[in-house]
Formats: structure tokens, C-alpha cells, sequence
């Protein structure tokens, strides 16, 4: 503790080199407004991409619209976030307990 009664954390040399992905990938979920349906999907731009849901430029949600984001996740690696997508949407169970974690939220 400093003198001015604030902590000092001593972080390694190691910490320097570290650099923060310059691309993330996120799996995102939507609820619809118009039916509280939700809708999953992966993509390299978040903030694009739920623009494109709301303009009515996805043809499997434009009749759906408009889309409020109430989860995302974000990976470093686009295999990593399409596996993700996959298993929510696959595996009953991948979704059932994120569902369980998002109670409040949905």
C-alpha cells in the first residue's frame, strides 16, 4: 500500500507483450419484439450485424423485426464462435443452461 492509501500491483514483464485481438468473433442472441422469439448467430461484427436483423436485410428474421441483443459472447477465434453457435443451436442442453444463467434477462 502507497502512502496515499491506494494499493500497487506489481503485474510480470510478460504482461507488455500481451496484445489484444484486433478481430474478435461473437455468438449473439436477439429476442424479437414483435413475438419475444429468440434468434442465434455468429459474426465479426457485432454492431453491423444487428443493424442488418433490424433493417429487415435477413431474410430469415425480417418478418420478425424489430430485434433488441440481450447476450453475446466474444472469441478470438471464428471456429471457436461457430462452434459455440452450433452447440446452442444443436445441443438442447448448451441451451437450456445459458437459458438458466439468463433468466432475468429473457
Amino acid at each position: 500500500m502507497t502512502n496515499s492509501g491506494h494499493w500497487v500491483v506489481k503485474l510480470p514483464a510478460s504482461i507488455n507483450n500481451w496484445h489484444a485481438p484486433t478481430l474478435m468473433f461473437y455468438v449473439y442472441i436477439l429476442r424479437s419484439s414483435k413475438d419475444s422469439k429468440l434468434y442465434m448467430g455468429s459474426t465479426a461484427d457485432l454492431r453491423r450485424r444487428l443493424a442488418e436483423h433490424n433493417d429487415g436485410k435477413v431474410v430469415s428474421t425480417k418478418n420478425r423485426k424489430p430485434f433488441e441483443l440481450i447476450y453475446y459472447e466474444a472469441y478470438n477465434n471464428e471456429k471457436d464462435a461457430r462452434t459455440r453457435e452450433h452447440n446452442l443451436k444443436l445441443r438442447s442442453n448448451a441451451l437450456f443452461q445459458l437459458k438458466k444463467r439468463l433468466k432475468r434477462s429473457l
